[in-house]
């Protein structure tokens, strides 16, 4: 019975997904560090407000003519959030990722890659070949 708990928790996946787990909470931490110190202040600095929650649009109740008050600065500081965590995932982690994993293409790769090319090529060419031929 341990034995198959162990082989349960040593499988990869769990691992795998354990450590994620864990480079994803430390990561948070850098994310919103990123977004409070620099993309926040630009927020202020360009609306002259650390944010955009108190706007507010006030409308006439319908019933007894009385403003009601819209926060709609709370759903665009929602989004505002929301985009500038995507942009620093993107321009900070994703792209660089995706450069240095380019650069560290090996040879063997690029060539399974050229290789994978060229077959579909002359899939494609005896297809057509093969459709000439019935055609005639």
């Amino acid at each position: 019975m341990l034995n198959g708990f162990k082989d349960f928790i040593m499988r990869g996946n769990v691992l795998d997904l354990a450590i994620g787990i864990i480079i994803g909470g430390a990561f948070t931490a850098i994310v919103t560090a990123l977004t409070g110190s620099i993309l926040m202040p630009l927020v202020a600095w360009i609306f002259g407000a650390p944010n955009v929650e108190s706007f507010a649009v006030d409308l006439p109740s319908l019933r007894n003519g009385e403003p009601t008050e819209f926060p709609i600065g709370l759903l665009l500081q929602s989004v505002l959030d929301f985009l500038f965590i995507a942009v620093a995932l993107y321009f900070f982690v994703v792209l660089p990722i995706t450069k240095m994993m380019a650069m560290r293409k090996t040879p063997e790769e690029e060539i399974e890659e050229t290789l994978e090319k060229d077959v579909e090529l002359l899939t494609e060419i005896r297809d057509l070949l093969r459709a000439q031929v019935t055609t005639r």
